[in-house]
């Protein structure tokens, strides 16, 4: 997914761009709002915006106005200092879909950008940083690159990612990705290796939580 970072700010720009790229996440960081406004203003190739109002140049609700012009889908977050209220309901009424006030905290931010991009996936694709899931097509791709799998393999990855972000004991796996097959104990936990390393160069951590089964996340 790429993100446009819209902000002056120097120091918290770069702090946002590390976090995100961590995430798993290609990030473009604009820091002037007649660039921003130039690069908007038309069919632009992003998949979220995150929009500073205070900007030099133009500012954010009047890049904002810009881009609902021709774009109404693209999701937007506006990250200000600004406490006015007439600032946020105007940004609001513009077409923003999120409101975050500095300060904030990276973890808030994280959340709320992972929200919208889920609300704004396709259905039939699911995501855990770079790794990606076509389940009409059922392809996955890492990295940008096609990731071929065993056909077991596949079933319990795919259902890893439904359940990404939470651990998924043995019993739902089974259930759920093998429509408990009849296959040893063990069999699980081969699979779980396999497709550890196949993920373990990638931003994508596949462990073990005890008591509770696998946990599929970004690193």
């Amino acid at each position: 997914m790429t993100i446009l970072l819209v902000e002056d700010d120097r120091l918290l720009a770069d702090t946002l761009v590390d976090a995100l790229r961590h995430g798993g996440h290609d990030i473009e960081h604009l820091d002037h709002g007649d660039r921003a406004y130039d690069a908007l203003r038309n069919a632009h190739g992003h998949e979220l915006v995150l929009l500073d109002l205070n900007l030099p140049g133009r500012g954010g609700l009047e890049i904002l106005e810009a881009l609902r012009r021709h774009d109404r889908a693209t999701p937007v977050l506006i990250l200000t200092a600004r406490g006015a209220i007439e600032d946020r309901v105007r940004g609001l009424d513009l077409g923003a879909d999120d409101y975050l006030a500095k300060p904030f905290s990276l973890e808030e931010l994280e959340a709320r950008v992972r929200a919208l991009l889920r609300r704004h996936t396709p259905s039939n694709l699911l995501s855990v940083g770079p790794l990606i899931f076509d389940s009409m097509a059922q392809r996955f791709s890492l990295d940008g690159q096609p990731l071929a799998l065993p056909p077991r393999e596949q079933r319990l990855l795919a259902c890893l990612m439904r359940h990404a972000g939470q651990p998924v004991d043995k019993a739902t796996l089974a259930r759920e990705a093998f429509a408990e097959e009849e296959f040893g104990d063990n069999a699980i936990e081969v699979y779980i290796h396999r497709l550890r390393k196949r993920l373990s160069t990638h931003d994508v951590q596949l462990r073990t939580v005890r008591g509770l089964g696998y946990l599929l996340e970004a690193s």
